[in-house]
């Protein structure tokens, strides 16, 4: 396997114009491969993978850190209200905007990965999310400082979301452009982990913190896990100083003939098929996740009565589950192709979607457990495993990072980040009304797994418009579709 120092002074750099004739050679060939793209070793390639897993940490550290926040914390500390469940409705309103400013910081940081690489990116959006994070914690409640905390906490979930948003995407487009082809979905899969390390690490750290607590929300400790944010920085700020480029950008950055970077207009106009398409893959996988990291918890604790302890405990049982279940996806999808793969696990999910929330009304811990495990820790966190080397194979090179992180970013405005707050305020319509003849809300159940159930049947529906991505020249330029 090469080496990068050889790649760069031996090979000869190839310009973009003569790649055309590799190109129009069969679409997964290991000729075709070897020739048009440079390997990182092997030894690069984990530690490439870990050091886009702590980045992955950090961003789910903080995004299960905000959503335990917002179903527990925030509502009575920064949204105080007389009338029962809208406090978490406003709650989960902060929740959204960090989402609602993801496609922006995707698109900024999304141009500037293409621009100038995944590596000066990836350092900038950690930096950001951990520094939001860490000063959330420092944030005085309601009724220290009046309006101003709401308004400081809007501010800096902002600033998470939109270092946020280029992340996960940059990590995808990083993993996917520096494997082998036959492997490519295995390690994109892997910085995911991160995601299953971050959640079980927040979760526990809550856990711990609510024995003993009767309410948190009358003490400090709920800040130390978001003023801890800040070793977390520290330590995938070290480890992304040491991460090479990636492989596939190197060799353009040194060819002096390469096209100009697409703005973000052209890439809307000449990409949105597979940009809509990716948006569809995405409405079962991050509304899903969405719904059952933060929804799902909420509707536990705050209407059928579970306690905090058991809530968190069901959130670390699907996240380890989920850690499992991602790399394996991963490599299923090298096995069996991305569309086939993606298509089973959205299926798996509406086919579970009513069984689990049935579990959920019925108020069992240990049946809520595995019921999420199923879930989110195999049926939405395998089309997340799947997902790593979809999207980045779905575009082309000009415009790869923009693109994929557009379609990431905007999807979970409207999947991710809308589901808690809707399908909170149906639960408050639900006991405020008595529908179903409980004051709880607990019918709400149905049109929330109905929900779910049609956000997957959208991401089936896609599937069956994408042609299969596995083994694509990543230095094409167009579209897989």
């Amino acid at each position: 396997m090469m080496s990068l120092a050889m790649n760069k002074n031996n090979a000869p750099a190839k310009t973009l114009a003569s790649m055309s004739d590799m190109q129009r050679s069969p679409v997964g060939s290991d000729e075709n491969d070897a020739l048009s793209r440079p390997e990182m070793p092997e030894a690069e390639l984990r530690r490439a993978a870990w050091t886009c897993s702590i980045g992955s940490a950090m961003e789910y550290y903080d995004f299960a850190l905000y959503s335990l926040a917002s179903a527990l914390v925030f509502g009575p500390l920064f949204f105080p209200s007389n009338i029962p469940g809208l406090g978490l409705v406003a709650s989960f309103a902060t929740y959204f905007i960090g989402f609602a400013v993801r496609p922006i910081g995707g698109i900024v940081f999304g141009r500037l990965g293409d621009r100038h690489g995944r590596k000066k990116v990836l350092l900038i959006t950690v930096t950001l999310m951990g520094l939001a994070s860490a000063l959330i914690g420092l944030i005085p409640s309601y009724a220290s400082i009046g309006i101003a905390a709401p308004l400081l906490l809007v501010l800096l979930r902002m600033a998470q979301g939109f270092g946020a948003g280029a992340e996960q995407a940059g990590a995808a487009v990083m993993m996917t452009e520096s494997a082998p082809r036959k492997r490519r979905g295995y390690y994109a899969a892997l910085p995911f982990l991160g995601i299953q390390l971050g959640t079980v690490t927040a979760g526990i750290i809550y856990y711990v913190m609510l024995t003993g607590v009767p309410d948190i929300t009358q003490t400090m400790l709920w800040r130390v896990p978001f003023i801890g944010s800040a070793l977390l920085l520290v330590i995938a700020l070290y480890m992304r100083l040491r991460l090479k480029e990636s492989p596939t950008f190197e060799q353009i950055e040194n060819d002096e003939r390469r096209e100009e970077v697409m703005s973000i207009r052209e890439t809307l106009t000449a990409s949105w098929r597979p940009i809509l398409a990716g948006l569809g893959l995405r409405m079962a996988e991050n509304g899903g996740s969405s719904i059952y990291q933060v929804l799902a918890i909420s509707y536990l604790v705050h209407t059928i009565g579970m306690s905090s302890r058991w809530g968190t405990l069901v959130l670390i049982g699907a996240a380890v589950v989920g850690g499992i279940t991602i790399p394996v996806a991963g490599l299923l999808s090298d096995r069996f192709g991305r569309v086939r793969v993606y298509r089973g696990f959205a299926i798996l999910q509406a086919v579970s979607a009513l069984p689990v929330w049935y579990v959920f009304s019925q108020g069992d811990p240990l049946n809520s457990a595995i019921a999420l495990s199923f879930a989110l820790g195999v049926a939405t966190w395998g089309m997340f495993g799947t997902q790593g080397a979809f999207l980045p194979e779905m575009f082309g090179l000009r415009h790869r990072y923009t693109a994929v992180s557009f379609t990431r970013e905007f999807s979970s405005v409207i999947a991710g980040g809308v589901s808690p707050m809707v399908g909170q305020f149906l639960i408050a319509m639900f006991a405020r009304f008595h529908i179903g003849g409980i004051s709880s809300g607990k019918y709400a159940w149905i049109p929330l797994a109905s929900y779910v159930v049609l956000l997957a049947g959208l991401a089936i529906v896609a599937t069956f418009y994408i042609p299969e991505t596995r083994g694509r020249d990543l230095l094409a330029q167009e579209d897989a579709l």
